[in-house]
């Protein structure tokens, strides 16, 4: 591992002027993709600046009703806050199918959102084509193994997907990220946070350099009831989806109000199906809807040879989750 200076600053003003000093220098939660990286030799920091002594571990109610997560929560306290599982289970269950449990304990609500994919050629060096880690190198996954890439948002630089089960679920509650830089604080819709890749994969979302995450923001919650978040993985725990789906109805009596699906394991970012959402609403929810939605969120989709089962999975896994959702299943 390369040699690093580690910095505790006491407050946000002095971790923003840590980063701003240093171009190189990361953020650091608990640690548990940035430190993996570190040691692989992908991640190269000069500067390590801890959160951990910043006023960013709460979760408080806002006044409108919506809850505010503080950037440093670990993921474990996120998911068994009671106003998170009271208002908001659909981020419990996702949160808890994550990882394990040891790194729940460890990995923070600000490191999720900024964890890096687990592409095979991005996370082994022996492999020199990775525009992640070398812009305008290629991208061996595109004629190589592909098998958990991208069917959605890809491009010919990258066919890397985002691992977080967090972001899917955020998603689909339409979270806000607030962060702060040096010269003002701004507010970003989670579905404009992360970039898909383009041609500069390696800049993955739109968060500054010099810019802080400070909380997540959840409106108030249409989606305490009707919920279900499933992922499809190659083993029960300790693995990335392959699949997942984020789904969440608002009903009165069978007619479904408003929807939200939501997708991990198929594109750059959690990946929404517009599509489908506005499908469902206005009409009475049963067999016949759920699957003419479920045939939707594929559309659009390019799949890979390695990674066309995906398409089948999508489908199951929407039908799935909005049964479990609406009470059918």
């Amino acid at each position: 591992m390369k040699p690093f200076h580690f910095m505790r600053p006491a407050n946000i003003p002095a971790a923003m002027a840590a980063l701003q000093d240093s171009p190189n220098a990361r953020l650091l939660g608990g640690g548990t993709n940035l430190v993996d990286l570190m040691r692989l030799g992908i991640e190269q920091p000069n500067r390590l600046v801890q959160i951990h002594a910043l006023p960013l571990a709460q979760i408080e109610s806002m006044p409108d009703g919506g809850v505010r997560i503080g950037a440093a929560i670990s993921n474990t306290e996120m998911a068994n806050h009671p106003l998170i599982r009271e208002r908001y289970p659909l981020l419990s269950k996702a949160l808890l199918s994550g990882a394990s449990p040891q790194l729940r304990n460890m990995a923070t609500a600000g490191g999720n959102l900024m964890q890096r994919t687990r592409c095979y050629y991005f996370m082994d060096t022996a492999f020199p084509a990775c525009n992640k880690r070398n812009p305008g190198s290629g991208c061996a996954a595109l004629e190589g193994v592909n098998r958990i890439h991208a069917i959605f948002g890809a491009s010919n630089s990258c066919i890397a997907v985002h691992p977080s089960d967090m972001c899917v679920a955020l998603a689909a509650l339409d979270a806000v990220i607030q962060v702060r830089g040096p010269k003002e604080s701004r507010a970003i819709p989670i579905n404009d946070f992360h970039r898909l890749p383009g041609d500069t994969p390696h800049i993955e979302t739109n968060l500054a350099p010099d810019e802080i995450i400070t909380s997540i923001d959840l409106p108030r919650s249409r989606w305490a009831r009707r919920v279900e978040y499933v992922k499809l993985r190659d083993r029960h725990s300790f693995a990335f989806a392959l699949v997942s789906c984020a789904a969440a109805l608002d009903l009165d009596g069978k007619i479904v109000r408003a929807a939200r699906l939501a997708f991990g394991g198929v594109a750059h970012k959690p990946w929404r199906s517009f599509a489908a959402e506005q499908l469902l609403v206005g009409k009475p929810l049963n067999i016949d809807l759920i699957e003419r939605a479920s045939d939707l969120v594929v559309e659009g989709a390019k799949p890979r040879p390695g990674n066309r089962f995906k398409l089948a999975l999508m489908k199951n896994i929407a039908k799935r989750s909005l049964m479990s959702a609406g009470g059918m299943a």
